[in-house]
């Protein structure tokens, strides 16, 4: 059976199964009222109501994070989501030296993220979890997933993953391309840009989606 929702009951249903996908546990009402853009709590949970009336999630009133997708909402979450690997962790800020390999394996860290979210193609796709706050102004910050496509070319402006080879680092800047050497920009006004010979510089990945870190 197909349920008709709302437009802002549907951007509400993907951002629950997303974040508790990723958080292990329910965004509150806040969370996700921010997340679609709605300033009023009792807004929120009248379309919260109708998601339950609907089948789509259980909720305990009592738990500040009381909710649950269930019925309909729950068997696509496979459908509708893509599991993606978290290999590693990454420097907006400093490059972080990693000795042997460019990115730190986490073991087998997932995380679910809805297809929607994510380029048509989603050959090449991981996540990496950053450390530093040297991307603020681009709304990235320490502990925030950042989800990158693989590749290894970056037009100037590109928010990408680079390898710096004579250090053995990694880190998460701006790409810009100027007459043979490469300026790795930080989103950060207190914070100088990095210039690195265009030789030295290995590009991992172009960054395709923030999840930011609750709270």
């Amino acid at each position: 059976m197909t349920l008709t929702l709302s437009e802002r009951q549907q951007a509400m249903l993907n951002f629950i199964r997303e974040f508790s996908a990723a958080s292990k546990y329910p965004p509150t009402i806040r969370e996700i009222g921010k997340a679609v853009n709605i300033s009023s709590t009792s807004v929120v949970n009248y379309n919260l109501n109708i998601l339950e009336r609907k089948g789509l999630i259980e909720r305990d009133r009592d738990v500040s994070r009381g909710l649950k997708l269930v019925g309909e909402a729950a068997a696509t979450e496979s459908k509708d989501t893509m599991r993606v690997p978290v290999l590693g962790r990454i420097a907006a800020g400093k490059p972080i030296p990693v000795p042997g390999s460019d990115f730190a394996i986490l073991g087998d860290e997932e995380i679910a993220i809805t297809r929607e979210l994510l380029p048509a193609d989603t050959k090449n796709i991981y996540a990496l979890q950053v450390r530093g706050d040297s991307m603020v102004d681009a709304m990235i910050g320490d502990g925030d997933i950042v989800v990158m496509q693989h590749q290894q070319q970056a037009n100037n402006g590109d928010l990408v993953a680079v390898w710096l080879k004579d250090k053995e680092a990694t880190t998460l800047k701006r790409f810009y391309l100027e007459k043979g050497r490469v300026r790795l920009q930080p989103a950060n006004p207190t914070m100088d840009p990095i210039y690195v010979d265009a030789k030295n510089v290995e590009v991992q990945g172009k960054v395709v989606l923030v999840i930011r870190r609750p709270g």
